[in-house]
């Protein structure tokens, strides 16, 4: 059999978005690996997760080899920081070679900083501000505080 069978998604932060997310993927039929530097996070992953944890600090290249981040299609880096995220998915996608590296980023402004290392993003912050904008528009004005 030539190629892949199936996508390989590693997921790194296990919080809540990267537990729910994995959760889903792995319901999906993706491979997932979640690496998170604390073991107990895994916990928030839901019964339904059959993919692999790993527990380390993602910022450590030796971690990520360890977890098979370079077998992977997508990484997706869903840490708090900023930062983190772009470090890590800078690394996966230059030095291992990932072909699509997917960052949560919180500073709308660093989305360029982002773009230009061909890391897509998703921003928390401007999709709640756009969501709000769309509800106040969808509003007539009598309704409108």
């Amino acid at each position: 059999m030539a190629g892949k069978s199936h996508r390989r998604v590693v997921v790194v932060g296990c919080g809540r978005l990267g537990a729910h997310l994995a959760s889903r993927l792995s319901v999906r039929g993706v491979d997932v690996v979640v690496v998170d530097l604390n073991e107990a996070a895994f916990q928030s992953l839901s019964p339904e997760f059959g993919g692999f944890r790993f527990a380390g600090d993602a910022t450590e290249l030796a971690v990520l080899r360890k977890a098979r981040v370079e077998e992977a299609d997508t990484i997706i880096v869903t840490t708090r920081d900023d930062n983190t995220n772009m470090m890590v998915a800078q690394v996966a996608k230059q030095v291992l070679g990932v072909p699509q590296a997917l960052a949560r980023v919180f500073d709308p402004s660093r989305e360029a900083i982002y773009h230009g290392l061909e890391i897509e993003t998703v921003c928390p912050t401007m999709l709640a501000a756009d969501a709000a904008v769309e509800l106040l528009s969808a509003q007539s004005p009598e309704q409108t505080p």
